[in-house]
């Protein structure tokens, strides 16, 4: 990992949940940074992403600092919206920071009052804690159902030297971003004017977190944010944007991608590449079908090379199309050719198709350009075990 200058992390246990283990976490920069930031389109938003919202537009696009609690989402509550300016005021007076330059974020729970007083008593102690050493710790403390870490980091050579991309994620469940993602802080210690910092949020984003899904279901508290603070002295001129857009886009893919593998009870990771729609929008559209089809990813669940599943899924995309112009292939082993069955193994594609990874490609013979890749993963029986026990 490559940790950006300018920031320091803290996490600490402030009894939001049930078990003990750190869900209080702070990210704050050492100075003021240009942000951008992208939320949920679920119609039921929770607190903090209105709060999130309303600050970054006041502040003009500043921050100081991030908030956040796991253990409960701070959704669909009677205070839910006192709580959030609660905590962010307590945390801008200890930081010394407009509170307007504090961005909420929570994730657990909906529904469930959640007792600012929890957050505001240990908010002194976590800022006494904060070190530039403890990424980790706050990418751990964000971590609901999440089996694993979810961090990534890449460093760009520009005029000058060099900046330093880190992002960290949390993801398991109820993940079906649509310009959104789940939890997801991004830093940067390049100095980007806001005039280019949201548009090159908004692309990689696009082709990471919104090329995602592990149950269909999007959250109601979906944060994705990126600041970037300036402290390495360097700025991006007109040569150096796109490696840096380069970089920034193998960070969200790789985050991304790690949520896909640790999705609740998933077994394996599956990619899904479509190629030679008329558009990259029509690919886009149907990778996402197949990516949210129970009937394939409970196939690929039982390695079962059900590829008439993947073509049914596809059809229902709302994209025409020529079925007989299609080809599938599961594990690079072609299974369908122009809509109808090919010869294949099925003994020994079976085997393939128990691996961890299993990718699924669906070609349109043509002249068409249009391309997408998308990442989900199996459904299990374990999917129902966590979420039919999730809030006991």
């Amino acid at each position: 990992m490559i940790f950006p200058l300018g920031y320091r992390y803290a996490s600490t246990y402030a009894g939001i949940r049930k078990v003990k283990k750190d869900d209080l976490a702070l990210i704050v920069s050492d100075v003021p940074a240009n942000a951008a930031a992208t939320f949920t389109t679920n119609q039921v938003q929770a607190a903090p992403v209105r709060l999130a919202k309303h600050h970054l537009q006041k502040s003009g696009g500043k921050l100081r600092a991030i908030l956040v609690n796991a253990g409960n989402a701070n959704c669909a509550t009677r205070t839910g919206d006192a709580v959030a300016l609660a905590t962010c005021k307590a945390a801008a007076e200890a930081l010394d920071a407009p509170v307007d330059q504090i961005l909420p974020a929570s994730t657990g729970v909906i529904g469930v009052e959640l007792d600012p007083k929890k957050i505001t008593r240990a908010l002194p102690g976590l800022v006494r804690k904060l070190s530039p050493k403890s990424f980790r710790k706050v990418a751990q403390a964000i971590l609901t159902t999440d089996t694993r870490l979810k961090i990534s980091s890449a460093e760009v050579a520009v005029r000058g030297g060099s900046v330093r991309i880190a992002g960290m994620t949390k993801g398991a469940g109820m993940i079906h971003p649509r310009m959104a993602t789940t939890l997801a802080f991004v830093m940067t210690d390049a100095i980007i004017s806001p005039v280019f910092l949201h548009p090159m949020l908004a692309t990689a984003t696009e082709f990471s977190f919104n090329r995602l899904t592990v149950d269909g279901d999007t959250s109601t508290n979906d944060i994705l944010s990126l600041m970037a603070n300036g402290v390495s002295g360097l700025s991006l001129d007109a040569s150096s944007r796109p490696t840096f857009q380069e970089a920034l886009h193998r960070v969200l893919q790789d985050l991304a991608a790690q949520i896909a593998k640790d999705g609740e009870g998933a077994q394996k990771r599956i990619t899904i590449q479509v190629s030679g729609a008329r558009t990259h929008a029509d690919a886009a559209r149907i990778a996402r079908a197949i990516a949210n089809s129970p009937l394939v990813k409970t196939a690929i669940a039982g390695s079962d090379p059900n590829w008439g599943r993947i073509l049914c899924a596809a059809g229902n995309a709302e994209v025409p199309f020529d079925p007989s112009t299609v080809d599938i292939s599961l594990q690079g082993v072609p299974v369908c050719r122009s809509g109808l069955a090919a010869k294949f193994s099925e003994a020994s594609l079976k085997k393939m198709l128990d691996r961890k990874e299993c990718l699924i490609d669906f070609r349109f013979h043509g002249k068409g350009n249009g391309a997408a890749r998308f990442w989900t993963c199996d459904f299990t029986y374990d999917y129902i075990r966590i979420n039919a026990s999730y809030r006991t």
